[in-house]
């Protein structure tokens, strides 16, 4: 890899699938970290996520785990187990996302594997963590944001359906979580020599992301409810209908209220009785709504646009995702990026949403196919081309298509 990104040098094993393990494997991978992917012979699940595919590679699997290299091992086999142990004693990270036995199971617990790696962080993500009464409980996205109470604020109000975030925030948080927690884990361990184990959860990071309705819940012992794209806090502060779509607008103040109504030309609204303060407008908000819509859907959005930012009010279009990804500011940013895949050729990726002045971080490589890096992890590792055929004739080293170096 060319990344100089501030993880250079740090070395992380992942045996993580789907999506929160990956995401944070993904995470240290941009910052610089040497990432290996430990798969399953028939490789992560993500991998069967079809369709999309692009030339019949997952879309899902290549967005999550580029910049990592790919070794397959068939675990039930003990010398793919011994691989495991070998690679596990030299390196800095391991994530994984088993279920919460499995490892110990395999001989490669934590208590185990700190005694050949007292320096070793090992990352565990879950789906309700490693203590407590759920702890041999599956986790799923959907599940947790059930179950922390995401679904409860999400959707378009008292009566309707209970909504899923369109993304899976649980998964992707926890993944970001696990990845803060494997860089602290890591600073104290380059201090003191000495490893922990970092143990987070999609529960957790679900109920992480209710702050705000928390606060609320703590302070009047009611739980707050949906309220679509409104805020929970500040009103005016959500989408709002104009004459060709959608426009958020940010007026979260005082300043900015009395900003949008000389915008849209009703500054008398301020001397209305229900919507002088933002307790009032937050009490009389279905009032609200409609009436400031009714100015709103008199132009267009880009218009609205165009004269809320003249004036200093936060505003902007709801994009869908191509819109987004042609946005010039995301293109400024490097958050579309291309690599060039050995077998689905150029794939588009998210960029790493982090950037760093002196050490810059970026995707650097595709994902990897299944197995591709297999014999060049192990040779790195002192064994001989001989050891490794052999490993590949037992079935416990899984080498596909698409085999090749990795760049220098």
């Amino acid at each position: 890899m060319t990344s100089k990104g501030p993880l250079t040098g740090m070395k992380v094993i992942e045996l993580a699938h789907i999506m929160a393990g990956p995401a944070c494997g993904m995470m240290l991978a941009d910052m610089g970290a040497d990432v290996i992917k430990v798969e399953k012979p028939d490789g992560d699940d993500s991998r069967r996520f079809l369709p999309p595919d692009i030339h019949g590679e997952s879309a899902a699997f290549m967005m999550m785990n580029r910049n990592k290299r790919g070794i397959s091992l068939n675990l039930k086999d003990p010398a793919a187990i011994e691989v495991l142990r070998t690679l596990l004693n030299d390196v800095d990270v391991v994530i994984e996302n088993y279920r919460h036995d499995t490892m110990a199971r395999l001989g490669l617990g934590y208590e185990t594997l700190r005694k050949s790696n007292p320096k070793l962080v090992y990352c565990a993500i879950s789906g309700f963590g490693r203590t407590g009464p759920y702890t041999e409980k599956g986790g799923f996205d959907l599940i947790a944001q059930g179950m922390s109470g995401l679904m409860s604020i999400t959707g378009e109000g008292p009566g309707r359906p209970p909504v899923k975030p369109g993304a899976p925030i649980a998964d992707i948080t926890a993944g970001f979580l696990a990845a803060l927690g494997c860089v602290a884990a890591y600073s104290h361990a380059r201090k003191t020599g000495e490893g922990q184990m970092v143990d987070t959860s999609l529960f957790e990071a679900g109920i992480s992301l209710t702050y705000w309705q928390s606060a609320i819940a703590f302070a009047t012992g009611q739980a707050p409810g949906a309220l679509g794209s409104a805020h929970p806090l500040n009103a005016p502060y959500q989408s709002f209908r104009t004459r060709n779509g959608w426009i958020n607008i940010g007026a979260a103040n005082q300043r900015n209220w009395l900003r949008l109504l000389e915008v849209i030309g009703v500054p008398e609204l301020d001397d209305d009785p229900r919507f002088g303060t933002n307790q009032d407008r937050m009490t009389n908000l279905a009032e609200l709504v409609p009436i400031l819509e009714s100015h709103l859907e008199q132009r267009n959005t880009e218009e609205w646009i165009t004269r809320m930012e003249k004036a200093g009010l936060p505003a902007g279009p709801v994009m869908d995702i191509c819109e987004m990804h042609r946005d010039p500011q995301a293109i400024a940013r490097d958050m579309i990026v291309e690599t060039t895949h050995p077998l689905a050729g150029q794939v588009k990726a998210i960029g790493l949403p982090i950037k760093f002045s002196d050490t810059p971080g970026g995707v650097v490589i595709p994902a990897p196919t299944l197995g591709q890096h297999g014999r060049e992890i192990l040779s790195e590792h002192s064994y001989g081309q001989e050891q490794i055929d052999d490993l590949q004739a037992r079935g416990a080293l899984i080498v596909e298509r698409g085999q090749c170096s990795r760049p220098a």
